[in-house]
């Protein structure tokens, strides 16, 4: 290993030795399951909208999104504009009503709220929640692990499994110690990690190659359509259908579990508007940036790269002394540790609370639950670093399967069931089971239509799921249960 990367290495060393302590002062501080699984309701604004960012843009943020504007130009325009619509919508619309609807049911995951909201009493609904948020879930965090391998692998040669394995490791000892606070507290310092590097390097990268002129010139000298956001490279036109297929990016909002957590845990739903500001800012500019990252790179990088997706690090090496790069590049590390953890800690409460507390213990201790979380941790992780073992896995594929998944399967589900009193359990199943169905087919069909981002027809089709349904059998189920109000209240209002 040459000097640079020693430096580069110390850096990162430093970086996980901080992380796990941070771990270590949260594992102090989670007393019993509703700690370790939300922090005990009590997280600031800035902590909860930076963890929501920092846990949703994962190492998709810096390597994805940078390589799909790299080979695709202004198009990509597009996906971000989804994605910053629907943070803003999702914390406008769902934030505050979550919040208090899961407090006014005593629910700590969402298929605890789900079951209670819709009076389920045969479990049915949280079992089938509970197993597609493991499904997909499992798919989500091994993008990260892919992520994390080619991180590793690129910068210090690593064989490609020991790097996904290195990088598994740190995410699992701090998330299974400290819970949804160490989580937290992890993703803001780490969010506050990912948009400076995100700023500096594309600024750099752009003095470095002489300017916005050059960088035009370069991204024209791969494409003539590459300025445009109306035509792919290969000069068709980008139809009304293909933008809304991209920006339904951000309808995947509505459905995220690990985004939907920090909704649950915030201190009080009147921290929600400051919350809202942050988190949107936060999102808005690094979107920017990361799309300024791939279209500098065509003209600050001296060759084509093999792998689009490794652009940022490239400009970090290319571009900066060891020093800075070590910290640029733990930049990558913070955004797939940030989304990791969080994903790891949903799944966990899914185990102790859906299956292990409701099917297997009902009357387990506390203590004995947080262990079993821990243990999950643990055992979700190797499920997913050996789906992650495959080297030729594309992180921005990963990504959208999962995220096309969770907000079609969940999306509509959530988002109705805090607004439609009329809605009932019959409904909600049939959201769910329907909008993930339509996933996992669309899939794997090609040509015309079948072409759209899966999302988008996943999402309608289960929204006209839950209308049918509720429509078909009569609506309104009674939503009382332990100590909730009756259904024909109103909701709560912001």
């Amino acid at each position: 290993m040459g000097s640079e990367n020693v430096i580069i290495g110390t850096t990162f060393v430093l970086y996980i030795t901080a992380m796990l302590a941070v771990g270590f002062v949260a594992f102090r501080r989670t007393k019993n399951l509703a700690d370790y699984l939300l922090g005990g309701r009590r997280i600031g604004p800035l902590v909860s909208a930076l963890s929501a960012g920092a846990s949703d843009m994962s190492g998709w943020l810096l390597m994805g999104l940078p390589g799909f504007a790299y080979a695709a130009g202004f198009i990509s325009l597009w996906t971000a504009l989804g994605l910053f619509l629907g943070t803003y919508l999702n914390w406008r619309l769902v934030a505050s009503r979550l919040r208090r609807e899961t407090e006014r049911f005593d629910a700590l995951t969402l298929s605890d709220y789900l079951e209670r909201r819709f009076s389920d009493k045969n479990h049915l609904l949280r079992l089938v929640t509970a197993i597609v948020i493991l499904l997909f879930f499992l798919v989500y965090t091994t993008s990260g692990l892919v992520a994390g391998g080619k991180l590793f692998s690129h910068v210090f040669g690593l064989p490609y499994t020991a790097a996904v394995i290195l990088g598994a490791l740190a995410v699992v000892v701090y998330t299974s110690f400290g819970g949804f606070i160490a989580v937290c507290w992890t993703d803001a310092i780490q969010g506050f990690l990912m948009i400076g590097a995100l700023i500096v390097v594309p600024i750099v990268a752009m003095i470095k190659a002489g300017g916005v002129g050059t960088v035009s010139e370069a991204l024209v000298r791969v494409s003539p359509h590459m300025l445009s956001a109306f035509r792919g490279n290969d000069g068709q036109s980008y139809s009304v259908l293909k933008i809304a297929s991209d920006m339904a990016w951000g309808l995947g909002y509505f459905g995220m579990p690990h985004i939907l957590a920090r909704f649950m845990a915030i201190r009080s739903p009147e921290c929600i508007p400051r919350a809202r500001r942050i988190a949107t800012t936060w999102v808005g500019l690094s979107l920017l940036a990361a799309l300024a990252v791939g279209f500098t790179g065509l003209a600050a990088l001296p060759q084509t790269l093999a792998d689009n997706e490794t652009v940022f690090i490239a400009l970090v090496e290319t571009l900066f002394h060891p020093v800075l790069a070590g910290i640029c590049l733990a930049a990558v590390l913070a955004a797939i540790m940030s989304t990791a953890d969080s994903q790891l800690l949903v799944c966990t409460s899914v185990i102790t609370e859906d299956f292990y507390k409701t099917f297997c213990r009902r009357d387990a201790t506390e203590d004995e639950l947080v262990n079993v979380g821990r243990i999950s941790v643990v055992a979700i992780a190797l499920i997913a670093m050996a789906l992650a073992l495959d080297k030729d896995s594309k992180v921005m594929g990963l990504v959208s399967y999962a995220w096309a998944g969770f907000g079609a399967a969940l999306g509509p589900t959530i988002l109705l069931s805090l607004y439609w009193r009329r809605m009932n359990q019959k409904a909600a199943l049939a959201g769910i089971l329907v909008g993930g169905g339509t996933i996992v087919v669309w899939k794997h069909l090609k040509g015309g239509l079948f072409d759209l981002y899966e999302l988008l027809p996943g999402f309608l089709l289960s929204l006209l799921a839950i209308a049918v349904v509720t429509w078909m059998t009569g609506g309104r189920t009674s939503d009382v249960a332990d100590g909730g109000t009756p259904s024909e209240q109103p909701l709560n209002e912001d």
